[in-house]
This record gives structure tokens, sequence and C-alpha cells, in this order.
């Protein structure tokens, strides 16, 4: 009789245990090597990136160094740096290509454009799509990065791979992103660097 109010103890401790796993403990879906992620601008462009050696190329022009900007219209920061990143990306354009990825918000492309596109002259490759989650886990899950992702964030890749950037705040020189507002003075000199490599 003691053995069987042990074992129905048990089935009820595991029916409201479950299997051991945490809820949110789950794996957060990445991108892997080989996948092709094809983007759309909230304007009608197209790109397309590889994951290639735990980065990330833009294919058919591998050598480019891509600004991964993670952001939100709403975000008073984002805002203020959008036309500063526009005037960056139009100067750079031929070395550079700025994507931007509306994160931690529900919005429609139009409200995109229309709220943070026109209003802060920010018409750089936009995109505003549900799969940024999996941009964001692939970037943060790629650089090491354990802490929830504020915005804005920029990581930059050449070739594949994550480059060493300026720390604005702690001065680590292992740093491989930007958080907050950054001055493109910054990310200017930094590009520089990150070219002559």
């Amino acid at each position: 009789m003691k053995l069987w109010k042990i074992l129905i103890s048990v089935a009820i401790l595991l029916a409201f245990v479950g299997c051991g796993v945490e809820e949110g403990s789950a794996e957060k879906p990445t991108y892997k090597d080989g996948d092709r992620i094809e983007l759309k601008s909230v304007v009608g462009s197209k790109v397309t990136l590889l994951r290639k050696d735990g980065g990330f190329v833009l294919e058919g022009d591998e050598k480019k160094i891509l600004i991964l900007d993670i952001f939100g219209t709403f975000c008073q920061p984002c805002q203020k740096e959008a036309p500063k990143l526009m005037d960056f990306q139009l100067k750079n354009d031929k070395d550079v290509l700025l994507i931007g990825f509306t994160y931690l918000e529900s919005v429609t492309d139009e409200y995109v454009v229309d709220n943070f596109a026109s209003k802060f002259n920010a018409y750089y490759f936009i995109v505003n799509s549900p799969d940024n989650d999996k941009i964001v886990n692939t970037i943060t899950q790629d650089i090491g990065y354990k802490q929830a992702v504020q915005v804005p964030f920029k990581v930059v890749l050449k070739d594949g791979k994550y480059q060493k950037v300026t720390d604005v705040y702690e001065g680590n020189p292992d740093n491989m992103f930007y958080i907050g507002a950054i001055d493109t003075e910054v990310i200017k000199k930094d590009i520089e660097k990150i070219k002559t490599k």
C-alpha cells in the first residue's frame, strides 16, 4: 500500500513539474551557417544575407562591411541618431551597408516609413519583420552577449566576422558592439580601421 502512495505521489509531482525544463529556458531560434536570409526593406528593396563562418555577409558583395543596427521606432536615441546614420550611409555606400532591424515592437512597414524613416530622414535599409528576433538572437549568441538587448544596439561585420569596435563607456578593447546612440565620428574611425585590416 505504501508503494502505491509513493508511485501516485511521484506521478502527481511529475505532472506538475514536467520534464525538468524550466519555462523560458528553451534555446531561442538562430540562423545556421549556410542559411540565406532574404531581407525586404520597408520601402520594398531587397538584399540577401548569407550566414557564413559564424557571421553574415551580403550575397553578391561579400567584401562590403555590414553595420547591423537593432533599433525601435519609439526609441528617442534611435530617432536622434537616424539622420546622422543616413548621412554616414550616403557618404560610405561603396564600402558599407547599414541595415536597421526594428526590435521590441510590432508595427507595419507603413508605420515605420511614416513615423520613423520620413520623420527622421532614415532612408537606409530598414527591415521590419517578425524574423528580426531570430537575427537578434543570432547576433547576441554569436558575440556572447548575455544581457537583454537595449536599443539602439549595433554590430559591425567584415568578411563575415564580427569586428571589435570602440567601447565608449568602459574602454573594453575587445568590445564587439555599440550600445546606445553612438556619434558617427566614432563609427567612422572604427570603419576606417576595419577597412585597413
